[in-house]
């Protein structure tokens, strides 16, 4: 009975809106709260902001970089409230992470024209883990809101004398706008998606672990994007335009008028 309530349960969390998930799943848990543990795990939540004190860097939340109540930046490798035995990426790891912050934090300036990313990398008993994170929240328009939350966990495993590496990429998106106009009224969008990717890739001078998940984190973002395009806006712009035509009445009329006497014509010469 448990994994019927937690199949219902996660099905009604996809189709309440994103924008709300953490209500919804506040809510969700007081009915159910035998299932806690479960829906914590298994729903994604929009990624929370936290400043750097000691670099003045905003950075994002999530389980990746949390240990118990506290949260490790990327930018200092300090965690906020401080503890003494956080859990920390080794040394040549930690290298790593620094460098990955730095490409993807150019990969979101140029792809994303703001917003906030982060990476955190920890160690695997054959290999490492890493998450790649992107938030980019809309403007102060009182018109139109949205936001865009992207996570990408990344396992890796180097393979036998280590010239390739096998990665494994699941990535998830959440995305919603709201719009507030008065010709148009207010109108909700959203949803999100999860994709997965394997793929085994050369480790050589022109190809390093960096290189190899940012490629693949781009292709999979690209591939989101019009997917998401495809299914939420495509398919809104559908109905819209069946429900409601952008051709004024009047030119409407005219041309049926205009069919109207074409008829006439071709039948009184039969």
């Amino acid at each position: 009975m448990t994994e019927k309530q937690l199949d219902c349960a996660l099905d009604l969390m996809r189709r309440l809106p994103p924008q709300q998930v953490e209500k919804n799943l506040s809510d969700l848990i007081d009915l159910v709260p035998d299932l806690c543990e479960e829906l914590l795990a298994s729903v994604d939540q929009p990624l929370r902001v936290l400043r750097d004190k000691q670099t003045g860097k905003d950075y994002l939340l999530c389980d990746y970089n949390r240990d118990g109540d506290s949260y490790r930046s990327p930018w200092s490798n300090t965690y906020d409230p401080a503890i003494a035995d956080g859990a920390k990426p080794s040394d040549k790891l930690r290298d790593l992470e620094v460098t990955a912050n730095s490409a993807f934090d150019s990969y979101r300036e140029m792809y994303y024209e703001g917003g906030i990313s982060s990476v955190y990398m920890w160690d695997l008993d054959h290999g490492f883990a890493g998450a790649i994170l992107i938030k980019k929240a809309g403007d102060a328009s009182t018109k139109i809101k949205g936001c865009w939350d992207s996570i990408h966990v990344i396992e890796v495993q180097e393979k036998t004398g280590g010239r390739n590496a096998h990665y494994k990429l699941t990535s998830t998106v959440m995305l919603w706008l709201q719009t507030n106009k008065a010709a148009s009224g207010t109108m909700n969008l959203g949803g999100s998606l999860t994709r997965q990717l394997e793929k085994d890739c050369p480790l050589n001078e022109g190809n390093s672990h960096i290189s190899n998940i940012g490629r693949m984190v781009e292709e999979m973002e690209n591939k989101m994007r019009h997917t998401l395009n495809e299914i939420y806006f495509g398919k809104t712009r559908d109905i819209v335009n069946d429900l409601r035509s952008i051709v004024p009445l009047s030119e409407v009329n005219k041309q049926r008028n205009v069919a109207n006497e074409l008829k006439a014509k071709l039948e009184s010469k039969n």
